[in-house]
This record gives C-alpha cells, sequence and structure tokens, in this order.
C-alpha cells in the first residue's frame, strides 16, 4: 500500500544520500550514473554504476551528472533522482513525496530553478531547498535558532561550504569549489607528474582514504598501487607515502583555509567572541581528511570538532528540517525567517 512521504536528499557530487521521515537515512550511494552511449539508457546508478568506473566497455559509459555540488547534466541527474525517489518511495501517481534538498550556499538562481525541476520531473509532489551549512549545523546537533554565532565548514565531494550562523540564519558565507573529489584529482596529477605513472580516480581516493594527511604531525605510511607507466605504456606498480600526499595536497588546503580565514575577518566581533567559545564544527566526508582538523586549528587558534557522523551529517540536518515543511512554501529556502514569516502570515 502506497502512502505520501518526506523525504530529504542530500544531492551530493559524490554521493547521494536520502533521508526519510521518522527512518532516518536510507539510501546512500555513490553520484554515479551508467549509461547505454548508443541511446542514452540509464543501466545502472549508485554502487552498481561506480564499479563500472574505469572498466566497462566502449558502448557504456559512466557519469557523474554533479560537479562542484551543482547540477553539470541535467537530464542524467533528472533520471537518477526519478530511479531513487521510485527506489525509497516506490510508484504511484497519487501519492508522491514532498522532497527537501541541500543546495551550496551562494547557488544562483538558474541552479536553484535546475534542482527544484529535477526533483520535480523526478517524482516530487512539492520541492524545498536548503543550504548544505544549515543542514550541516542542524545534523552536528548545533542550536542555530539561538542568537549566538556558530561556524560550519562542509567539506563535500565537489565544494566546501563555509558559514557563520546565529538566530536561525546564515550572517556569513562563503564557498569553494574544492572538495574530495579535488582532493582525489591533486593526488593523481602529483603521482602522473613526479612518478610518471597514471592512476584511476578510484585508486585516488584509496590512496586518500588509506595513507593521505595533511598535517607535519599527521599519519607516517605508505601504499603500493597499480597504474599505467607513461613512458612503457605497461603496467606498473608504485609505492606512495603520506610525505608526498601532503605534498600533492598542499594547494587545495591552502585554498580551503583561505575560505575559513575570509569567513573570520568578515565575522561581526560579537559573534567572533561565540565562535572562539564554541569551536568551528566540521562537516562532510573531507572533514575525515587526515590531518585537516590539525592544520585549521594552527592556522585559526580555534578548536576543531568533527560530527559524530560527518558523512550523514547533511542529511539528518535535512530530515530535521523535514518537520518544518508545512510552514515553507513550494520552492522556497528553509531558514528560521522563512518559517517565521510564513506563520505571521496564517
Amino acid at each position: 500500500m502506497f502512502k505520501s512521504v518526506d523525504i530529504g536528499i542530500d544531492l551530493g557530487t559524490a554521493n547521494i544520500l536520502v533521508y526519510e521521515k521518522d527512518k532516518g537515512v536510507v539510501f546512500s550511494e555513490p553520484s554515479v550514473v551508467a549509461l547505454d552511449k548508443k541511446n542514452q539508457k540509464v543501466l545502472a546508478i549508485g554502487h552498481e554504476a561506480r564499479e563500472l568506473l574505469g572498466r566497462s566497455p566502449e558502448n557504456i559509459i559512466t557519469v557523474r551528472p554533479l560537479r562542484e555540488g551543482v547540477i553539470a547534466k541535467y537530464t542524467i541527474t533528472q533520471r537518477m533522482l526519478a530511479m531513487i525517489i521510485e527506489k525509497v518511495c516506490g510508484r504511484s501517481l497519487f501519492f508522491k513525496p514532498r522532497v527537501m534538498v541541500c543546495v551550496p550556499v551562494g547557488i544562483t538562481s538558474v541552479e536553484k530553478r535546475a534542482v527544484l525541476e529535477a526533483a520535480m520531473h523526478g517524482g516530487a509532489s512539492k520541492t524545498y531547498l536548503i543550504e548544505e551549512p544549515m543542514a550541516a549545523a542542524l545534523g552536528a546537533g548545533v542550536d542555530i535558532g539561538l542568537p549566538r554565532g556558530n561556524m560550519v565548514v562542509d567539506i563535500g565531494g565537489g565544494s566546501t561550504d563555509v558559514a557563520i550562523l546565529s538566530l536561525g540564519g546564515i550572517v556569513v558565507d562563503n564557498s569553494t569549489r574544492i572538495g574530495g573529489d579535488h582532493f582525489d584529482e591533486a593526488i593523481a596529477s602529483y603521482v602522473k607528474r613526479e612518478k610518471g605513472v597514471t592512476i584511476g580516480e578510484r585508486t585516488a581516493e584509496e590512496i586518500k582514504i588509506k595513507v593521505a594527511t595533511v598535517s607535519t604531525s599527521g599519519r607516517n605510511d605508505e601504499i603500493e598501487v597499480r597504474g599505467h607507466d607513461n613512458v612503457s605504456g605497461l603496467p606498473k606498480t608504485i609505492t606512495v607515502t603520506s610525505a608526498e600526499c601532503r605534498e600533492a595536497l598542499a594547494d587545495s588546503v591552502q585554498t580551503l583555509l583561505n575560505a575559513v580565514r575570509q569567513v573570520l575577518e568578515k565575522c561581526p566581533p560579537e559573534l567572533s567572541a561565540d565562535i572562539i567559545d564554541n569551536g568551528i564544527y566540521l562537516t562532510g566526508g573531507g572533514a575525515l581528511l587526515d590531518g585537516l582538523a590539525t592544520v585549521l586549528h594552527e592556522e585559526t587558534k580555534i578548536d576543531m570538532h568533527i560530527a559524530s557522523d560527518p558523512l550523514n551529517c547533511v542529511a539528518i540536518g535535512t530530515g530535521i528540517a523535514l518537520r518544518s515543511l508545512d510552514m515553507l512554501h513550494n520552492g522556497e529556502i528553509f531558514t528560521y525567517a522563512n518559517i517565521a514569516s510564513n506563520m505571521a502570515k496564517r
């Protein structure tokens, strides 16, 4: 038997997570789609499609339709959303879910419209938006409704959103197109440049997870990986160390540090005192990068708190925001101010 449900979608560059009201996170898979090259038919999504990355025959292509936190390939994103919504909610002409989608801070009107239309065409009855720092703060357990400053750094796959929140709204924000995917690309570029070997994105991600660090006081490990020798054209096994990863990631980390510094420089003095007391909350998969919290602390002299569940933090926060759907208009962005304004009009 079908019933109408409310779901929140963390539409991430690397992973898509779906939070169903009263159930929690019910879907968590890579943002990858496998297509038939000839007729563009979707053959697989998520884990199944990711397994084909770099391994599929010529007639099958694997695509990541989301880049740097926004929709890069609209039609494919729409099809992917439709399959996900059907998988989570079932297929019904009459009981379509209300959907809240996370979007990067500072999203343009064109990007906003693309998200709304993709969700509606994917099977949503109504669609609402929530900015990722807001969702991340809620998911980290921060009480953003108080007149106190709280700072969140959400490091996703395609972008990093930095924001200071107070009284249920974003006071200062910044976004940089640096995230987990860029860390992978930096490692792959370094290996190609310094070792003359080309590796795939899955291998680069494995290096990042298992041995990479960005701090001189971080781990000191090494890993053997296989790639394609750029001179001989033959497969080759090489060793990559933590120190080499730190060198590879230096520029990306510096860009992230600059984004954090810019937000702190714009912060009102009263809220700066709150942030010194409360610390900075790190969310998103990038928060797990070894040594990153240490480097941020050294740069800002402020305590860092890694969320208890950084990978699911934004999705969990979206689930908390689902409780307020009845107080929002279709297409509206979730903020406490919007909720209060709509309630005052009733």
